[in-house]
């Protein structure tokens, strides 16, 4: 080799890797400190991040979660709808009718039928209704799922929504048909219930309040005002974090609510009692793998000092020989990182078979993302680069004539 011939990257990997493999037996001493470090890691973060988004989607699959139930009856007008609508974290709203109001019973014959079952209005966007069902409208109705079991009815049977009210000593009975289109999935709503359109809600209301409703069959009396006001609202968060801030502006505004904080809390708790005790066994872990991988490189480098020094004396500059040393702890963490992802396999594999035999078919206690595994395989690399640049810069002060003082 010429003196001023530089060796390139693929000479300098190819003698990392001959030496890596000459002195196996004390690179799989390091490769061994590094997967025991790496393998807990892994399945310890994996537990977290399982457990922590079982409980989140858990939360997130039941609507109820993200409502915030108005308490009381209430005069709110269209002006008060658009400001909460427009309120950060509101994912839903509608307006509601008085409670009295929104019960109806639902018959398909004598012996098919739910007496006082909640009607509820429901549009674009409504939580209840999940990613497959279109909301209702006109005749289209959806039922809940108790309420399909009672009336053993599906999608595209025809039903009666029966409204009674007592007007001038005279009960009267309003009626009219309408179409399943769908059924709610089990965990959405848990009672008997009808999602309709709003219009089809306030319209019972105004049979209710006496007046002329040709949508339920009676045509005759006064015609119902035009609904400029509500008794009340459904309202949804669009997350499990904006429910405190939505109820805290409903209850500025002097309305009391009812939300389920309490289980929200208990999962955020969990989140965060698990990620102190993953972020001080992680830096623990970490501080010792630096210090062990630091003491191991350090002595393998005064080890090697004459076999470093022959390099210069083939040719390689400073650069070259430090880079020669920072190549070994790449490829060490590599083969490293390889086998501790095999052992967090393992591990998770067992995890979510013996913890997770209760849980349901999907459902899995310790997982990470393939993003996680990226961060940490990054991470891994940054640590073992950074300490074997402690090592690199001790190498490239070894001069060439040390290799030829033992000759």
């Amino acid at each position: 080799m010429r003196p001023d011939a530089r060796p390139g990257w693929r000479l300098l990997a190819g003698l990392a890797t001959r030496d890596l493999w000459h002195d196996r037996k004390v690179s799989l001493c390091i490769v061994a400190s590094l997967v025991a470090v790496i393998a807990p890691l892994l399945l310890l973060f994996g537990l977290k991040h399982g457990v922590v988004s079982q409980l989140r989607g858990e939360l997130l699959d039941d609507p109820r979660n993200l409502e915030i139930r108005l308490l009381g009856n209430h005069d709110l007008d269209r002006a008060w709808f658009a400001r909460l609508a427009a309120q950060p974290g509101v994912g839903f709203v509608m307006p509601l009718t008085r409670s009295l109001n929104a019960q109806a019973d639902l018959m398909v014959d004598n012996q098919r039928f739910v007496a006082d079952a909640e009607v509820i209005p429901s549009g674009p966007g409504d939580p209840l209704l999940g990613a497959h069902l279109t909301p209702p409208d006109g005749d289209r109705v959806l039922l809940s799922a108790s309420a399909a079991r009672r009336l053993e009815a599906s999608g595209g049977e025809r039903i009666r929504l029966v409204v009674l009210r007592k007007l001038d000593g005279n009960s009267q009975r309003g009626q009219r048909e309408v179409t399943v289109a769908g059924v709610l999935p089990e965990t959405a709503f848990p009672r008997p219930a009808l999602l309709v359109s709003l219009d089809l809600l306030v319209a019972m209301e105004d049979f209710r309040d006496g007046f002329a409703v040709p949508a339920l069959g009676f045509a005759n009396g006064r015609p119902a005002p035009p609904r400029e006001r509500y008794a009340r609202a459904r309202v949804y968060a669009n997350g499990l974090d904006a429910v405190a801030p939505v109820a805290g502006w409903l209850e500025g505004e002097r309305i009391e609510t009812s939300t389920r904080l309490r289980e929200i809390e208990s999962v955020k708790a969990v989140d965060r009692v698990l990620g102190l005790i993953f972020a001080v066994i992680a830096w623990t872990a970490a501080i010792g793998c630096v210090a062990s991988l630091a003491g191991a490189f350090l002595a393998n480098i005064d080890r090697k000092r004459r076999d470093l020094a022959l390099l210069r004396l083939l040719g390689f500059r400073r650069a070259a020989v430090g880079a020669y040393v920072v190549v070994q702890a790449v490829l060490l963490t590599c083969l490293a990182f390889g086998v501790g992802y095999a052992a967090y396999l393992a591990g998770s594999t067992v995890f979510n078979r013996a913890l997770g035999a209760n849980l349901a078919a999907d459902a899995f206690v310790c997982r990470l993302e393939n993003l996680h595994i990226l961060l940490a395989f990054a991470s891994a690399l940054l640590i073992a680069s950074l300490v074997a640049a402690l090592g690199g810069y001790r190498a490239i002060h070894i001069q060439p004539a040390e290799s030829l003082r033992d000759l």
